[in-house]
């Protein structure tokens, strides 16, 4: 499986004929590409090209005399195969900036309901525009309300498009955009549980906490989030129970058990404690919910946060424990008590 995009980065020069022999002619002979104008002008002194193929690949170049950097959603050329690879923000800001506005554009001519939602778009275009998930990928918010049950894709993709514009995971984007996977078919469940990591974070920011996320302990393994402010630093563990229609467990109060024993038992196992469980319960129907709720199950770990976000914004939820987190602001407790 092809990872999100990155750039291949070669210290060579670049000439115009080098260009056509070895990296247009053979994409050519093997998948009908052609050289094309590219859509927009890049500064720093840069010479780029744009190249598109018969299957609606497409592959972006940048060179000046002394490096050049490649990025494709097609195979890479041989003679760039043994080429070391960066993520955005490790490349030249002007060729970061042309490949964005280049790859958006072709995002948006393709799917133009996404034109809708620029930080959403730019937040995943490295999956959005990879190899193997980019139909997936986009599927998942177009076809499947991005995990949400009982709701349209616009509501959803506006949920999230408010979290990111606010900027808080850019800095991690591509970590965290890559857990949506770039498989070539949509899986719901796990597509859900990644987006599950970003209405826990969502939680936090509105909160008032900042956040950073895989965190690595100890033990080796690695926690979803460390929340931090001037008086608090605490590591979260997040898990999103499958709705009952989708798994063996009896009811989603089971549901709800079930998978966060599994959490228990692994990760937060081995890390000895001290974590917050987080527990999602957004895919989840309203009855599900309801039955959730009402029993208010415990998880077999303490502290823990059980809540249900919907894309309107409303989030409420029941904790157990003793929380070392400050939530009031970011759920809704009303009616719900602390065990």
């Amino acid at each position: 499986m092809a990872r999100p995009l990155r750039f291949r980065y070669s210290p060579a020069h670049w000439s115009e004929q080098r260009v056509r022999q070895e990296i247009l002619q053979p994409l050519r002979n093997n998948i009908g590409a052609q050289a094309v104008s590219p859509r927009y002008r890049i500064n720093g002194g840069w010479d780029t090209h744009r190249f598109e193929m018969a299957n609606d690949d497409v592959a972006l170049f940048a060179r000046n005399e002394e490096e050049a950097y490649w990025m494709g959603n097609t195979e890479t050329p041989s003679a760039l195969w043994r080429t070391d690879k960066f993520g955005w923000r490790d490349v030249p800001y002007h060729v970061s900036r042309w490949a964005q506005r280049e790859l958006l554009s072709t995002l948006h001519e393709e799917d133009p309901w996404l034109a809708d939602y620029p930080h959403l778009s730019w937040f995943f275009l490295p999956v959005f525009m990879s190899k193997d998930g980019r139909e997936s990928t986009r599927a998942f918010f177009r076809e499947h309300a991005a995990g949400f049950p009982d709701a349209g894709r616009r509501e959803s993709t506006r949920f999230f498009e408010e979290f990111f514009s606010s900027g808080t995971l850019d800095e991690y984007r591509h970590v965290m955009s890559g857990k949506l996977g770039t498989s070539d078919h949509v899986d719901r469940v796990r597509m859900s549980a990644a987006m599950g990591e970003f209405i826990a974070a969502k939680v936090l920011v509105d909160a008032g906490y900042d956040v950073v996320p895989e965190i690595e302990v100890t033990t080796g393994h690695s926690l979803d989030f460390r929340a931090k402010d001037a008086e608090t630093n605490v590591l979260v563990e997040v898990t999103r129970p499958q709705p009952p229609a989708n798994r063996a467990a009896a009811g989603p109060v089971a549901a709800v058990r079930d998978t966060a024993e599994t959490k228990t038992n692994g990760q937060l196992a081995e890390h000895g404690g001290g974590a917050v469980l987080f527990v999602d319960c957004s895919s989840f129907r309203e009855d599900n919910w309801n039955a959730v709720r009402g029993e208010q199950p415990d998880v077999r770990h303490r502290p823990a946060v059980v809540y249900r976000a919907r894309p309107n914004g409303h989030i409420e939820g029941y904790q157990k424990g003793s929380v070392p987190l400050e939530l009031d602001d970011a759920l809704e407790f009303e009616n719900f008590g602390q065990f």
